[in-house]
């Protein structure tokens, strides 16, 4: 028998693409979004159709399975094997050629949905289909899952829009196919024929979302035109590895509108839709407001008052070609309450509640987690509200929750729901409540997959579609396709178990544990797209790599705690280099729709990871910051030090060759500033206001007291009562938190909390970063001290300290350009509406970057960091201070953005307190 080191082998001699056996590379792909784990064998990354077809020939000739994976956002476990996986995502994701006349466009495989759009937009023209995660799925995903979106009432499925597919098969056998015979293996022509009467009445009644099985199985029908192509779609790589495909583009409405619909509830709203097919819409997506996490009354509007919505329990957001369209829409519609919305980022914004629901919808209102498994079973539409009634009933019967949503005008609903799959009596009451829910989607006449393929979670259940005999067609027509039964084994034709190869099983049950298992896999951490606020994933921009986002983040360390691939432990190698291009920018915190938590899981394995050795010198030097500086303030020190640093040919120890430090304050920040008026600071205004405690963090008091300055001045000056806590005593330990250093983390905020005592009012906070760890790392490392919970409630900005507690007051009129950089933390953990609003009170127009500085705190003076650290900057912030206006101001108000503007833009950012207390001045 061949050994997997011999498959190996030969792989690296027949292929130019990469292979590679090793833990990290299995551990990233042993997932994708389901709740499905497989290992496999190895990973394959082709370069061209050349190497696709000689990675298939090499494991057909070991009898390895072969497993195609895009972007891994499957949902029902397909883009996971035991054997070879193909990544046709670094390599194989090229646009090769577009035909705005003909509207068709030639891509590769792993060509991410979005670049193609991005391509075709200047023509007018997009790729019809559009799931949610259009910004990291693939078009060779797809094809294999006959990918839908919301777009579909109007311009059909990835089946719809495809032409011709080149094809190879196990043995490595190339195919091109399109309409007609020319192509198809042999054996497929001879098979429909004999099967002509079962293809006309044995099918299910045809609809829009008949996507389960070999559904399009039909269209090779003489009368259908024998559309090859299109009968391969949805084939969940389980016929052959696409290498290509001539896809069909669809034109754009110049100016679509959008007509939202709100009813008084659910099934109000999923009895309307069909009715709206009439005004041939663009889309009809619906919704409820358990989705939006909160209750409300119909009459006041609800939940969905609060994010933009018309008022109702329930709402259909109704695309149309223009204005006049939408219109008529919102007339003709029987609806409790109507909106007409045209300008383009409100829409934006508004489909992003749509968008998010992926994740969204992975927690119930009580914060449990909820699953994948039946996320898109789709019905006719005009069977919808009645499907649904039905399903909250068995939902009911079953003791589950779940939020569905979705494709209302074609029946298809997505769902995840809050099975118990980490226990043997969860894991039988999701088979029994999976079996029961198939049994009411085929008695609506329906299907148990709208979009997503069928993959582990369905396709035990397809007979109950289907029937015997159509299920035994099924098995012959991947037969022609694969003889040898080596692609992707075990999903749709002799399946696996829906209950065997659950991803939780492996794992322990500890919190940590429960935390890496949230997880869910939608990938959004692996959009590569730029511009807007957010954040995640820094380092995975950066560098393209899997193991360097999120996603991959938490599944190497799933695999870490399962101890069967990566078993190093807590020890691991592999999980400690992934790791170790982690920002701790916690945009994932935010930006993930399930809100992982990355930088504090790196705090944990760090911690783990050092225990009893000896660290790195970078967290003794830069994690003990503000223990150093403490020290060097008491020497007084800080004039030699910023000499030595200016004048030493070489870094200190431990940090990167590349950066020049920070110059010491001369004069530590609360150096005379607590006990009441400063040197050339007013004293408080008119009247003794609200008291506010100003927090001297590391970096506002040993080197940027200007910040703290002009905060006492800003805060005066709108009447506030403000003291300062003697500086250096207290810290919020993000150093350590950083380094991993928990003990000492919480050594340092016990300390903290005695020194501080009972403060009367908010807390004000300068740096983000600071501000961030009080609110949320603070309480989380110390549950079990009140006061830890007090102060974090506390903590506020500046911003909201002056808008709640200084509401008359009128800041400066600067009236400047601004440009400069959001703090990821304040971005991802404290919100920055209220400097927004502050900002346009003071005639400050435009807005900070967002994205990453790419320094955060002590990764950018980390050796071997500064490469990515730059790459970062080089996204958004340092192409938005090139491009900024004359006479522009920068702000940043964490000092390593900063200090990253200051060393690679070469321009003085300021604290935006510091810009409202020069206006003070003038």
């Amino acid at each position: 028998m061949t050994t997997p080191g011999e498959v190996e082998r030969t792989l690296r001699a027949e292929l130019r693409g990469e292979v590679d056996f090793g833990a990290a590379a299995r551990a990233l792909v042993t997932m994708d979004a389901s709740n499905y784990r497989r290992v496999p064998l190895g990973v394959v990354t082709p370069r061209d159709a050349d190497d696709v077809a000689a990675a298939l020939h090499v494991c057909a000739e070991a009898g390895v399975p072969v497993v195609p994976r895009g972007g891994g956002t499957s949902i029902a476990g397909q883009a996971t094997g035991v054997g070879v996986v193909l990544d046709l995502t670094r390599h194989m994701n090229a646009l090769l050629s577009v035909d705005p006349a003909a509207r068709t466009a030639v891509v590769q495989p792993g060509l991410v949905l979005d670049r193609l759009r991005d391509a075709v937009h200047p023509h007018g023209l997009t790729f019809g289909p559009d799931p949610s995660t259009h910004s990291r799925c693939t078009l060779g995903g797809m094809i294999g899952n006959n990918a839908c979106g919301a777009h579909s009432v109007a311009w059909g499925t990835t089946a719809d829009n495809v032409t011709e597919l080149a094809v190879t098969t196990y043995a490595g056998t190339a195919h091109r196919i399109g309409t007609g015979w020319d192509g198809a293996p042999a054996g497929l022509r001879e098979l429909v024929g004999a099967h002509l009467g079962l293809l006309r009445t044995g099918m299910p009644p045809a609809f829009s979302r008949r996507i389960s099985g070999y559904g399009g199985l039909d269209a090779l029908l003489p009368e259908r035109g024998v559309r090859l192509a299109q009968a391969f779609c949805g084939g969940e790589g389980t016929l052959g590895v696409v290498t290509e495909a001539v896809v069909r583009l669809v034109e754009l409405p110049p100016a679509p509108a959008l007509a939202v619909l709100g009813y008084t509830d659910e099934s109000a709203a999923a009895d309307a839709a069909a009715g709206l097919l009439p005004y041939r819409p663009l889309t009809v997506e619906g919704m409820a407001e358990d989705l939006l996490g909160a209750g409300g009354s119909v009459g006041a509007g609800g939940a969905g008052r609060a994010v933009g919505l018309p008022r109702g329990r329930a709402w259909l957001f109704v695309e149309m070609p223009d204005e006049g369209a939408a219109r008529a829409v919102a007339r003709g519609a029987d609806a409790l309450d109507a909106l007409v919305v045209t300008d383009p980022a409100r829409q934006r914004a508004l489909w992003r509640i749509r968008e998010d629901a992926a994740g969204t919808a992975t927690r119930t209102p009580d914060g449990r987690m909820a699953w994948p498994g039946w996320e898109d079973c789709a019905v006719p539409p005009a069977r919808l509200g009645a499907y649904l009634r039905e399903f909250r009933t068995l939902l009911a019967a079953h003791g589950l929750r779940g939020t569905p949503y979705g494709h209302f005008g074609e029946g298809c609903v997505h769902v995840r729901i809050d099975f118990d799959l980490a226990s043997d009596a969860g894991v039988a009451r999701f088979r029994t409540f999976s079996e029961e829910l198939a049994d009411l989607v085929v008695a609506h006449g329906g299907s148990l997959s709208g979009e997503h393929g069928d993959g582990q979670a369905r396709a035990e259940l397809l007979p109950k579609m289907y029937g015997p005999d159509v299920i035994r067609l099924f098995g012959a027509y991947k037969d022609v396709w694969d003889p040898a039964g080596g692609m992707n084994p075990g999903t749709l034709v002799r399946p696996a178990r829906l209950d065997e190869n659950l991803r939780f099983e492996v794992l322990p049950a500890t919190p940590f544990a429960r935390e890496v298992a949230r997880c869910v896999g939608v990938a959004k951490c692996r959009t590569t797209e730029s511009g807007g606020p957010g954040v995640m994933c820094p380092s995975y921009r950066a560098t393209g790599e899997e193991q360097h986002s999120t996603r991959g983040r938490a599944r190497l360390l799933h695999e870490m705690l399962a101890g069967e691939i990566v078993t190093g432990g807590w020890r691991s190698p592999e999980v400690a280099e992934a790791l170790d291009l982690c920002l701790g920018c916690k945009g994932c915190l935010s930006d993930c729709p399930v809100g992982v938590d990355m930088a504090s899981y790196k705090s944990e394995f760090l911690h783990h990871h050092w225990a009893g050795r000896i660290r790195p010198l970078a967290h003794y030097t830069l994690g003990g910051l503000p223990g150093w500086l403490r020290l060097i303030t008491r020497l007084r020190a800080a004039g030699a030090v910023n000499a030595a640093a200016r004048h030493l040919p070489l870094p200190l120890p431990g940090l990167a060759r590349e950066r020049a430090l920070p110059q010491l304050a001369k004069r530590p920040f609360t150096r005379g500033a607590g006990a009441g008026a400063v040197a050339g600071v007013p004293g408080p205004g008119p009247g003794p206001g609200p008291a506010v405690t100003l927090w001297p963090d590391t970096f506002t008091e040993y080197l940027a007291p200007e910040a703290g300055h002009a905060a006492l001045r800003v805060l005066r000056a709108a009447g506030l009562d403000v003291t300062v806590p003697r500086g250096g005593r207290i810290c919020c330990g993000l150093t350590y938190l950083s380094t991993g250093r928990l003990d000492r983390a919480r050594k340092v905020l016990r300390r903290t909390l005695d020194t501080l005592g009972e403060v009367p009012g908010p807390v004000t906070v300068l740096e983000p970063s600071c501000a961030a760890a009080l609110r949320t790392d603070l309480p989380a490392l110390l549950p079990d001290d009140p006061r830890a919970a007090r102060l974090a409630a506390a903590v506020r900005t500046v911003a909201e300290t002056l808008e709640e507690y200084a509401p008359a007051w009128r800041p400066p009129r600067l009236d400047r350009p601004l440009v400069g950089q959001t703090h990821c933390h304040q971005h991802a953990v404290l919100g920055d509406a209220a400097d927004r609003r502050l900002r346009e009170r003071a005639g400050l127009v435009g807005e900070p970057a967002g994205g990453c500085c790419g320094l955060a705190g002590n990764f950018g003076f980390e050796p071997g960091h500064h490469e990515v650290s730059v790459a970062c900057a080089e996204e958004q912030l340092l192409p938005s201070l090139r491009a900024a206006p004359p006479g522009a101001l920068v702000q940043a108000d964490g000092f390593s953005c900063r200090t990253q503007i200051a060393q690679l833009g070469g321009v003085r950012a300021r604290h935006l307190v510091e810009l409202l207390a020069e206006g003070l001045t003038d």
